[in-house]
């Protein structure tokens, strides 16, 4: 018997477990800072635009970015 592999079929199912959930999580990170990050070049790019000496629509932007993303996460980790 080798001393790497679990002995019972449970070991495996909480290590696909533990993976699967360390999978949705990560995905859940990248995606909030990609909702981010794309707000805030929005209004980064708007401002430069309008030529704002004050980038008040990137901070706008930036605020509803973060908005978005915790509804999002919060709809997507509900059981």
């Amino acid at each position: 018997m080798e001393p790497d592999k679990p002995d019972n079929e449970d070991e495996v199912n909480d290590e696909k477990k533990a993976l699967t959930s360390y999978a949705k999580y990560t995905g859940v990170a990248f995606q909030m800072m990609a909702i981010i990050g794309i707000s805030a070049f929005i209004g980064f790019k708007i401002d430069q635009y309008y030529h704002h000496e004050v980038q008040w629509v990137t901070a706008l932007t930036c605020v509803l970015g973060v908005c978005l993303s915790i509804y999002q996460t919060i709809r997507q980790l509900k059981p």
